[in-house]
């Protein structure tokens, strides 16, 4: 080991290594950055080993399971309060345990990962709390399916017996999810790793649904819910996803009690006519107010009869304008009647067959009996037609099956209190939500917010904690075990009372709304980690669960901590493909992250994600992997040349020169030469600028400025400019300082890319190899062109210093780089840059291409670009094509028009300055 360098200098070794972002002060224009420039500049250690191993020729990304379990076995993921007491925390969103990576997965795993790195290397204590979410209706589907192909159905073994046979499979396949998150990255520390079922997070549930019971805002009741016959439960609104699919609207005739008129309406569930209770127009249609106030015939029911009443709910415009109000199978209806004082009257087993109330019609499922009823109706001359319609389809995100509305007994939260407090929090700016836009909605709903069914009739789950007394079911009692209950009970009952619990478990969403702080200890509040850790710093998660997540953690945290559980919410969008659709199966646009990691690696994928912007959607393509993929192996092969052109292990004096440029202290870098000044203060600014960005969670921006910095002002700029100087002599003061500056700008790049890229960054760091064999690394020789050189006298005497360095970074003939106050004689046929207000260049165009075989090639390509064009013009010119394809389809279209018409007038400059030249020349 070098005597310059002592102890690791590893990138994740954060506490001696910290990526100090603090403010700068500037002198003059140019900026001043402190970083902490300890000795153990990992590039030192590289030289110091063994100079005869080599880097591969791209960065091997199957290193990369190496390098994370490297890092876990560290501790690395650990909170560390020795270098601060300010914790950044975050808690994980849990992924249902049943699940397995996708594309939304990494999506808030990576910028999750980037924010809590950012962190702990500011030298922050840092904690990111992972877990999983029990998933009460898909964890109970996924081991039905598996007993079924044993032949074993759930009802045919006690409760207890399936719920082992479910903890069996979670132990077994629980950890899917975990592995492959971990394959991501994920900087999570897992010893503090938690699941909604543990025992401690069961003991929070409960307290918390006893807490809320003891204040009146837990009740019991008969509502309209989402009901899922094949589950045969309630599901939250989350979990019911509209489809907009072909069905048929039914015309059915109703006969006014007393006359011979009809009235008919139009239905497009003409089976649910059984649970008719009244039928509807609007007060202001004057085709139907004589009949307001009468009687209507229900048809099929022997007879029975309902009113005929008014309300300007009923839209005259929709089907006949007569409206059948069926308050037990609408939800819409289902508030009419509880408006007008209506009766409710279901008429569907939970099964999704007919009760009794069908008469006939009984024991028939609900779409056999639409069958079967439309053919009576035809044969009693009730049935008027049927139409083609569009239906909003309600179906099961788990089952795909259709949900019923039905009204059932379930238990409810009352949530207009708990949501008061949750508007005031963002009101008084206790909680802020990003990006800004997503205030509204969720002051929109909090302030229309309905009552929460919390009650789901599974046997997967948290048991809910209320026990019946047998003989005496209206009667429950509330406890936290079934000890507690039954003492209760004796006290209340007597010694001889028998009483059982409720059968069904709470919302898995009830569990997840605790999840900030049920996994630090609660309602344990002297807990370690509830003291130092409540409340959270950042809640990050996807925009489309604001209402159903993000929104009850609120409420649920000030009503139990009396702190908003976060300070910051940060909401990402959708990962769509790179038409700008939603990815589906059925569309087979699904890209898998971890074929994408076997392919590109994580680091690709993971910057390819971190691009976006918070709450709008980001289309991800194969294209933009691959570009990302490239950039992780530009970075390594800078990391290569850096490593072969620096000094020998045993050249001390060489390494003390190299490491006594300073160039965070300004009268250091004010006495480099121009490149090295030059690229030092874009770093300088670069730092400054990602600082702020990383501060306000631009993620977007911090990695496309540092990827433009990386590639263009020091990849291809100053490393080419270097090699003016690291091929002189190996003592000149000019290799020196461009080893030193090498150096100094790469080792706070892969400090500034660490958060987004970190395995190609812990690698580089970590590496303890050179190159000696620069003829492997040499670069075919370009074509050399003469260049004038435009400015005034005094940047001329400035800049003519640097000619070499000009001549290496743009392949010029040296002997043909002149420099002049004026444009040269042949400035129409040359190419003209500006490269500064005051400083141009002129290259001749006969030096750079062959006029003649160029303006053919473009023509060519001119061509074959103009008939794609038309073809996008064509399309978008059809009326059949814009009204009916998908929105998306057709803005995809429009944007490729614009972009090809753009193409096509460059090309055109292009060749017009072309044939301009050869007329000149001729």
């Amino acid at each position: 080991m070098s005597p310059f360098i002592s102890g690791p200098t590893l990138l994740s070794s954060y506490r001696l290594n910290p990526l100090l972002f603090s403010k700068r002060q500037r002198c003059m224009k140019l900026p001043h950055w402190h970083f902490n420039r300890t000795k153990q500049r990992f590039f030192a250690v590289a030289a110091a080993e063994n100079n005869k191993d080599t880097l591969p020729k791209t960065f091997d990304f199957t290193s990369e399971e190496r390098i994370y379990n490297w890092w876990e076995s560290q501790g690395y993921f650990k909170p560390n309060f020795e270098r601060g007491s300010d914790p950044f925390v975050i808690s994980m969103p849990p992924p249902n345990v049943t699940g397995s990576l996708h594309m939304g997965h990494a999506m808030f795993v990576t910028l999750e990962d980037i924010m809590v790195r950012y962190h702990r290397m500011k030298g922050r204590p840092t904690l990111w709390l992972p877990g999983t979410d029990h998933a009460g209706i898909a964890t109970q589907l996924v081991v039905e399916k598996m007993l079924a192909a044993e032949g074993i159905k759930r009802v045919e073994l006690s409760r207890d017996e399936f719920t082992k046979r479910v903890w069996e499979w979670k132990e077994k396949y629980g950890g899917t999810i975990t592995s492959q998150i971990k394959r991501l990255g994920a900087s999570c520390d897992w010893t503090r790793e938690r699941f909604t079922l543990d025992e401690q997070l069961s003991r929070a549930v409960v307290e918390a649904f006893i807490r809320l019971h003891e204040k009146g805002l837990i009740y019991q009741g008969s509502y309209m819910v989402n009901w899922s016959p094949n589950l045969q439960t309630a599901v939250s609104d989350l979990e019911v996803e509209y489809s907009e699919e072909p069905g048929t609207l039914y015309y059915i005739k109703y006969r006014v009690a007393g006359r011979s008129d009809f009235l008919t309406i139009a239905t497009t569930r003409p089976e649910t006519l059984f649970g008719d209770v009244a039928l509807a127009v609007n007060p202001q249609d004057e085709r139907y107010s004589q009949f307001i106030g009468m009687m209507a015939i229900v048809p099929m029911t022997y007879g029975r009869h309902v009113p005929i009443i008014s309300d300007k709910y009923v839209d005259k415009e929709f089907g006949t304008g007569v409206l059948k109000i069926s308050p037990g199978h609408d939800h819409n209806d289902y508030l009419l009647a509880r408006k007008l004082g209506l009766p409710i009257l279901n008429v569907m087993n939970k099964d999704g067959t007919l009760n009794e109330v069908a008469g006939l019609f009984r024991g028939l499922d609900r779409f056999e009996a639409r069958k079967k009823l439309w053919s009576d109706l035809e044969e009693t001359g009730l049935a008027v037609k049927k139409e083609p319609h569009t239906l909003r389809v309600p179906r099961s995100q788990r089952g795909g099956e259709v949900i019923e509305p039905l009204v059932s007994k379930q238990w409810f939260v009352t949530m207009e209190p708990l949501a008061e407090k949750a508007l005031h929090a963002v009101e008084k700016g206790e909680l802020t939500i990003m990006p800004e836009r997503f205030e509204k909605i969720y002051n929109h709903w909090l302030s229309n917010i309905k009552d929460w069914c919390i009650s789901r009739q599974l046997w997967w789950g948290h048991r809910i904690p209320v026990w019946y007394i047998v003989g005496k079911e209206e009667e429950y009692i509330v406890a936290r075990n079934a000890d507690e209950a039954l003492e209760k009970a004796h006290q209340k009952y007597g010694k001889n009372v028998e009483i059982y619990q409720d059968p069904d478990v709470l919302d898995t969403w009830f569990s997840s709304a605790l999840w900030p702080f049920s996994t630090l200890g609660w309602p344990d509040v002297s807990a370690d980690d509830f003291k130092k850790f409540y409340p959270t710093t950042m809640l990050e998660t996807g925009h489309d669960i604001l209402f159903f997540w993000v929104a009850r953690m609120v409420m649920m945290g000030i009503e139990f901590t009396g702190s908003v559980p976060f300070s910051h919410v940060y909401l990402h969008g959708l990962i769509r493909d790179s038409q700008g659709r939603k990815m589906s199966k059925t569309l087979g646009n699904v890209i898998d992250p971890i074929d994408t990691i076997k392919e590109f690696g994580a680091d690709a994928l993971r910057f390819t994600i971190s691009l976006g912007t918070a709450g709008q959607d980001l289309s991800l393509s194969i294209e933009r992997l691959t570009a990302n993929k490239a950039f992780t192996n530009k970075l390594w092969n800078a990391g290569k040349f850096i490593l072969q052109n620096l000094p020998s292990q045993n050249d001390i004096s060489r390494w003390e020169m190299l490491l006594a440029y300073k160039f965070d202290e300004e009268e250091c870098l004010c006495k480099a030469p121009l490149p090295e000044c030059w690229v030092v203060s874009k770093l300088h600014m670069l730092i400054d600028t990602v600082t702020a960005s990383y501060d306000k969670y631009f993620f977007g921006d911090v990695g496309r400025e540092t990827y433009d910095f990386f590639w263009s002002d020091f990849a291809d700029w100053y490393i080419e400019a270097s090699k003016a100087r690291l091929y002189r002599s190996e003592y000149d003061s000019d290799a020196i300082i461009a080893q030193a500056v090498l150096l100094y700008i790469f080792e706070n790049i892969l400090k500034l890319l660490h958060p987004f890229m970190p395995f190609v960054t812990e690698e580089l760091w970590q590496t303890r190899a050179i190159r000696n064999a620069r003829a492997e690394y040499s670069v075919e020789p370009a074509k050399r062109i003469s260049a004038s050189i435009v400015a005034n006298e005094e940047v001329i005497q400035y800049i003519s210093k640097e000619k070499e360095v000009l001549a290496l970074l743009s392949r010029l003939d040296l002997l043909n780089v002149h420099f002049t106050e004026s444009p040269p004689g042949d400035a129409n046929q040359s190419v003209h840059l500006v490269a500064s207000e005051g400083l141009e260049a002129y290259l001749p165009l006969a030096d750079m291409v062959d006029i003649s075989a160029e303006v053919q090639r473009l023509s060519k390509r001119l061509s074959k670009m103009q008939s794609e064009y038309d073809g996008l013009v064509a399309r978008l010119s059809s009326s059949k094509f814009v009204e009916k394809a998908p929105e998306d389809v057709v803005r995809g279209v429009q944007e490729k028009a614009a972009e090809a018409e753009e193409k096509i007038n460059l090309t055109k400059n292009r060749l017009a300055f072309l044939r301009s030249t050869v007329m000149v020349t001729k």
